[in-house]
């Protein structure tokens, strides 16, 4: 499996570097932010597109950020709680900011981390343990590749590779990476529907190997009046760690509400569907483009 993740982020890089050069040279016959996202959206001057995040609910969107602009997109609260085993752990993210930059009309670059992350643990015997640091480190490339004609699908491919910031108990201080695939059908003017399939190469448990893990969601979003968009979410990861393949289900349910001009404020809560998942993960976040 090692020479999976040297593929992965070998193929990242190369991918950084051929992308925007291809973009540049494609003409692509429908704007490329006119295509459908699972976002809530204000619109604002005619030079730029409405807003379109990654945010809220596990879902990424296709679009990519207007060239030269940035965007930030953050949870303000965040708090995963998961009971197995006999053993509870509580996660708290203290923000968890996504900054992105627009480098062509259909590419941004995106730096992921948490600035500080709490984890907490304790057991049936009374033992307990608290650790809390910055997060791990993640560096990702969105290519929204491909709009319709007539608007309503759109699909982006995002690889990425995750740098080992944080200190053990928050992360397993290892290089990882994987690529995600968005993609975004509008079935109505008001529903749109998203697909993202993920594969990820992770590092084992044990030793110093390398496996696979993947996942998949399917999305609706609905818009409603006054830029408000609710959402309802099904996900899935299958893990295949040498040491047992660890299953993750939820059903997540979210709202944002696009409050003014490039400013989103959203809300959700992801429920778990086994004891593998954390059984309830509420949070809250801000986006913003500029």
């Amino acid at each position: 499996m090692l020479s999976l993740i040297t593929r992965l982020l070998a193929g990242a890089a190369v991918l950084a570097v051929i992308l925007p050069m291809a973009a540049k040279a494609e003409e692509i016959s429908a704007d490329p932010q006119a295509a459908p996202a699972p976002a809530a959206s204000v619109t604002g001057p005619a030079d730029l597109s409405a807003i379109c995040t990654d945010r809220p609910t596990k879902s990424n969107a296709a679009c990519s950020v207007d060239e030269g602009h940035f965007q930030y997109e953050t949870d303000l609260f965040n708090g995963a709680f998961t009971r197995t085993g006999g053993v509870s752990t509580d996660t708290y993210l203290v923000t968890n900011p996504t900054l992105k930059y627009g480098l062509t009309k259909t590419i941004d670059l995106e730096v992921n981390v948490a600035p500080y992350e709490v984890v907490r643990t304790s057991d049936k015997f009374g033992g307990r343990s608290t650790v809390g640091g910055i997060g791990d480190l993640y560096l990702r490339l969105k290519y929204n590749f491909y709009n319709s004609a007539d608007g309503k699908l759109s699909v982006a491919i995002i690889p990425y590779v995750k740098a080992p910031t944080a200190r053990q108990g928050i992360g397993n201080g290892a290089v990882e990476g994987g690529a995600i695939l968005p993609v975004d059908y509008k079935l109505t003017d008001q529903i749109t529907l998203a697909f993202v399939p993920e594969v990820d190469a992770f590092k084992d448990t044990t030793g110093e190997g390398r496996h696979v893990n993947t996942a998949q969601l399917i999305n609706v979003g609905y818009s409603l009046p006054n830029n408000v968009t609710v959402y309802a979410e099904l996900w899935g990861d299958w893990n295949f760690d040498p040491a047992g393949t660890i299953h993750q289900y939820s059903a997540d349910v979210a709202v944002a509400w696009g409050f003014a001009k490039y400013l989103q404020f959203d809300a959700g809560i992801n429920f778990g569907l086994n004891s593998s998942t954390p059984a309830v993960q509420p949070y809250f976040g801000v986006s913003q483009k500029f």
